[in-house]
């Protein structure tokens, strides 16, 4: 398989690294402008671009933007977290031409854990919830994507759902409806995502840790594999399959 990466950051790093190890092969990097030391052919624009069987995406809006606007036509497989309402309406649209797939989180466990919790979520109704995400201290965006996607499953459960960011303005007692929103940034953590139930004299933990970076980026070399046998529509975890 033939791929392109979006971005060259330290996810398309490991996912050049081992999609090589697989047989795969790197033919260009899309970038929105130009750096040294890159070891494969590097585009500032989504045009002219060489050939690929499907593109891998792990940037940022401002460089998937373009690319949902332009004439690319292989499955896109997308990772880009920021942004979701509108890129995601970007997908759909450009869905009706290619296979587009989007997980904010490109790791199979997390997505068991967003399958957990709209399991979990509706028998567990008296219960006060509390999202925590940890990650590494050179993380811009928070809450994180995969947060953002867990709280949504959430809030498909319970209509009320009021998301609560920062306690510290107020000082009035917790409302029944509120979800606790928690963001911690520090060291090299790669990634951890935490919803907790409390009820009278109990407390429910549903927890993912990811180890190493390897489980995104082979997550994405994966849904690339089955992508390029799909036909035209948005995918993600739910509805991409295994056939």
């Amino acid at each position: 398989m033939k791929l392109i990466l979006i971005g060259y950051g330290a996810m398309n790093k490991r996912v050049a690294k081992l999609a090589e190890e697989r047989g795969h092969e790197i033919t260009g990097v899309v970038l929105q402008a130009e750096r040294e030391n890159i070891p494969y052919p590097v585009f500032t624009e989504f045009i002219g671009l060489p050939d690929a069987d499907a593109l891998i995406d792990f940037s940022h809006p401002d460089l998937t933007k373009p690319l949902l606007e332009s004439g690319v036509n292989i499955p896109h497989v997308i990772a880009t977290t920021g942004e979701k309402e509108v890129l995601v309406g970007m997908m759909k649209e450009k869905a009706d031409y290619l296979p587009i797939f989007y997980s904010a989180n490109m790791s199979y466990g997390v997505h068991m854990l967003k399958k957990m919790i709209e399991f979990a979520t509706p028998l567990l109704e008296g219960y006060d919830i509390e999202l925590t995400e940890k990650h590494h201290n050179q993380k811009v965006d928070a809450p994180s994507g995969t947060l953002v996607k867990l709280y949504d499953a959430i809030k498909d459960s319970r209509d009320d759902a009021e998301p609560v960011n920062d306690r510290s303005t107020t000082d009035i007692k917790r409302t029944k409806n509120e979800i606790g929103i928690h963001s911690v940034r520090g060291g090299t953590i790669v990634g951890e995502h935490e919803v907790l139930y409390a009820g009278h004299d109990e407390v429910i933990t549903i927890q993912h840790k990811a180890q190493s970076k390897d489980i995104f980026a082979n997550g994405a070399i994966d849904v690339a594999e089955k992508l390029i046998n799909k036909e035209n529509g948005y995918y993600t975890y739910s509805n991409l399959g295994d056939e």
